[in-house]
């Protein structure tokens, strides 16, 4: 089984490293490439408040976020979440810097001791698409994942968009893997096909034909210096 989980922050700034803090998370679960349903969306306090840019990004005022609760109440909600999954976020650079910046603050151990691995879909998009907007805006629509809703960036809304991109991003990596039951079902046993069934047609080369497949022979003769495999083949049989 292949859990990931689909991870989004929305902040009160740019720079962790300057204090800013988290006031968003949304998680998506995908369990074998398939959306389970379980879901993750936690409002925080950050006990300071947003730049205005930021606050045009994510709409989240301070008083919106006054009673949330503070990083330190959801922490164990969080990692009891993320344990264990593959983490897929869009610039994951940017996000594990805010979490571990306050799990710093709790004196824990950083988001990668808990998570099997984590996976930049950014970087992702960089390779498959060099030179273009890879944006998760621009990759909606890029791949066709309908993002009308998306007026304001939502942690939870973005997570989800981004299980939809990160799928059709590889749709091709799977195509020729199945597991044992699908494998199963599509075995046919030769005893159990009655060959007689079925009458293969035979078709045969016309005059024109005939003669177009000499000349191209012919042709081949010449470039080649010698006689063409297909002609001494015939001869030997």
């Amino acid at each position: 089984m292949t859990r990931q989980v689909f991870f989004d922050t929305e902040t009160t700034g740019l720079d962790a490293d300057k204090g800013d803090r988290i006031v968003e998370i949304g998680c998506v679960e995908m369990i074998d490439r398939r959306l389970s349903g379980r879901t993750l969306h936690l409002y925080l306090n950050p006990e300071r408040s947003s730049h205005p840019d930021a606050l045009k990004v994510h709409g989240l005022t301070d008083a919106f976020l006054a009673d949330k609760p503070r990083f330190a109440e959801i922490v164990d909600e969080l990692l009891g979440f993320l344990a264990g999954a593959e983490l897929v976020i869009h610039n994951a650079a940017f996000d594990v810097g805010f979490v571990n910046a306050e799990l710093a603050r709790l004196r824990r151990g950083g988001i990668a001791e808990v998570v099997s691995g984590i996976v930049d879909s950014l970087a992702m998009a960089r390779e498959l698409y060099p030179g273009k907007s890879n944006s998760l805006d621009a990759l909606c629509r890029r791949l066709e994942v309908d993002n009308s809703n998306r007026s304001l960036h939502g942690a939870l809304l973005d997570a989800g968009l981004l299980a939809q991109v990160y799928i059709r991003m590889t749709r091709g990596q799977d195509s020729l893997v199945m597991d044992a039951h699908e494998a199963s079902s599509m075995l046919v046993h030769a005893d159990s096909v009655d060959l007689a069934a079925f009458e293969l047609p035979v078709l045969v080369a016309d005059e024109g034909e005939l003669e177009a497949h000499e000349a191209l022979l012919d042709q081949l003769d010449k470039s080649s210096g010698g006689a063409t495999l297909w002609r001494s083949a015939a001869t030997l049989s």
